[in-house]
């Protein structure tokens, strides 16, 4: 099925968190195919797998020794194969993380390349003199805090690394790298993945030159995806990744996808550039298939910023087609970042709206898991953290982990049924009154509506091939037509609490039956107008 990745809905499933089947407290790819059929059940397209590769789990799994096995904690390649047939079986496409920036520190070619400036892998890694003064080559930053740079004994230079110092990066000027790591995501395309969610895909190239990142002035803010707390924030990065050089990289990887039929990539793109970066490495049919960036996973919810998000995406020259996300591992989960301290009640009503506006939106959708329970960021002690990002700038910023959490199962069962051990983050009460056995059966619930809502959506192709023009419509209100050849769809959506009204221009409209009513949601004409609920949702057919 050519480009069956437009408009697709992508579950992002993370691995250590999703279903524990050997009691050692952290989830495996076996506890990923023993839940498809539920994964099958919301109606999405394919799968999202976090990093299962070999790896010492600095980073969980973002590190990686050996791109082409699977991490003992997760299992072995047969059951990777088991679940990509269990998938394919259910119609389901799978994608998996392939990080080509970077890999540990415990990586062959690493321990190779620092043992000497003299071995075969001796340039395989960004290697440089310290200055005269013994400090490192220039000002960059690691993300995870600090300098970027990491002093060797061995080879008395230092190494770059723009995340953990147990993540060295990998120099992708060197065609024979390059080599190396499209040898390994040819090893997964062979094994039949449908293809990748590529990892900091803005990190791959340096400037060789190394010069120095031009400072952020404070009046500039920081940088969209960075915590207030880390001064990674208060640089331009000009220098150390979003290169110009990036793109030709992007170029030759697209062209090993493209040897084999129907697979794609998604990178992940974070930069101040934002929707502009995504746009410029998705254009053509060259580059990357699609991309997204943080925009709209970083804190604010107005209609403006969604509008804003998507016009400027578009508003873009190269034809592309954007990915959107509101909630992954790396960030606070929506509905707590979007919705603050908000009743259960809610919260709930938030988590229908905001999927059922994700999945509106045009582009590639991607869910992650626990968005279809309406799970709230999970408050985590200091004690039990296990993210080095949060530990690293606690108390202001608490990492990742609570995003991280396990999946609650089982309300009234140890670990809420995700493990038969002690989970390797803990599950909290929060989570277990949204299990997934409190909502099944539950008509109310944002499971059903999740179910209910993407099954819908799938009838309707506006919402996964049509281009979005928007309405000019007065905050909180969110209007915009989505439209194709045989279709054109209103979506309203209401992103207060309090109800609100809007008079649509001169148009007729038949309203659409998505599920939304039975959950108090479903917006109504009256007198011309259209009259919303808190949290309200609103399809029509547009006719003019």
């Amino acid at each position: 099925m050519a480009e069956w990745w437009r408009g697709a809905v992508m579950y992002q499933i993370y691995p250590r968190s999703f279903l524990d089947t050997n009691g050692d407290g952290i989830g495996d790819l076996a506890g990923i195919t023993a839940r498809l059929d539920y994964v099958a059940g919301l109606g999405v397209d394919g799968i999202w797998l976090s990093p299962f590769a070999k790896s010492p789990m600095k980073d969980f799994g973002y590190d990686v020794s050996d791109y082409c096995d699977v991490d003992p904690l997760f299992g072995t390649l047969d059951d990777f194969d088991r679940l990509l047939r269990a998938a394919h079986d259910r119609g389901l496409k799978v994608i998996m993380d392939m990080v080509l920036s970077h890999t540990s520190d415990r990586h062959p070619w690493f321990q190779e390349s620092r043992a000497s400036r003299g071995t075969a892998k001796a340039d395989w890694y960004v290697w440089a003199d310290a200055k005269p003064d013994g400090t490192p080559p220039n000002n960059w930053l690691s993300v995870f805090g600090g300098s970027s740079w990491q002093w060797d004994t061995r080879r008395q230079q230092y190494y770059l690394h723009n995340f953990l110092a147990s993540q060295p990066d990998l120099n992708l000027h060197n065609p024979d790298v390059v080599d190396a790591v499209f040898d390994a995501v040819a090893f997964w395309l062979d094994r039949g993945v449908d293809g990748f969610r590529l990892d900091t895909a803005n990190f791959y190239l340096h400037d060789p030159q190394l010069r120095d990142n031009p400072p952020r002035p404070p009046s500039a803010g920081n940088a969209p995806d960075v915590p207030l707390t880390n001064p990674y924030g208060r640089q331009y990065h000009v220098y150390d990744k979003s290169r110009p050089e990036n793109l030709e990289f992007l170029r030759k990887l697209r062209r090993v996808l493209d040897r084999y039929p129907d697979r794609m990539t998604v990178g992940e793109v974070a930069c101040d550039a934002g929707v502009k970066r995504i746009a410029e490495y998705c254009a053509g049919n060259d580059l990357l298939h699609t991309a997204y960036s943080f925009d709209l996973l970083s804190p604010g919810f107005s209609a403006a910023k969604i509008r804003g998000a998507v016009t400027a995406f578009f508003d873009e020259p190269g034809g592309g087609w954007p990915a959107w996300a509101f909630s992954n591992h790396d960030v606070i989960r929506a509905v707590t970042r979007w919705g603050g301290d908000s009743p259960a009640g809610a919260s709930a009503a938030l988590a229908k709206q905001l999927l059922a506006l994700l999945t509106s939106l045009p582009g590639t959708p991607f869910l992650y898991q626990g968005e279809e329970l309406a799970l709230p960021e999970a408050e985590i002690a200091f004690e039990d953290l296990q993210d080095p990002y949060g530990i690293e700038f606690w108390p202001v910023f608490k990492g990742r982990d609570g995003c991280r959490t396990p999946m609650p199962w089982q309300h009234d069962a140890p670990a809420g049924g995700f493990s038969t051990g002690k989970p390797w983050l803990p599950v909290v009460p929060a989570h277990l009154e949204r299990a997934v056995s409190r909502q099944e059966g539950d008509p109310a619930s944002p499971l059903a509506f999740a179910r209910s809502f993407l099954r819908w959506r799938k009838t309707r192709p506006a919402l996964i091939h049509g281009r979005a023009s928007f309405f000019d419509t007065p905050e909180p209100l969110l209007a915009f037509e989505r439209k194709t050849a045989g279709e054109r769809l209103l979506c309203l959506f209401n992103l207060g609490a309090d109800p609100a009204r809007w008079t649509p221009p001169a148009v007729a409209l038949t309203p659409l039956d998505t599920g939304a009513a039975a959950h108090g949601l479903q917006g109504r004409l009256e007198n011309g107008s259209v009259l919303l609920p808190g949290h309200g949702i609103f399809h029509a057919v547009l006719d003019r």
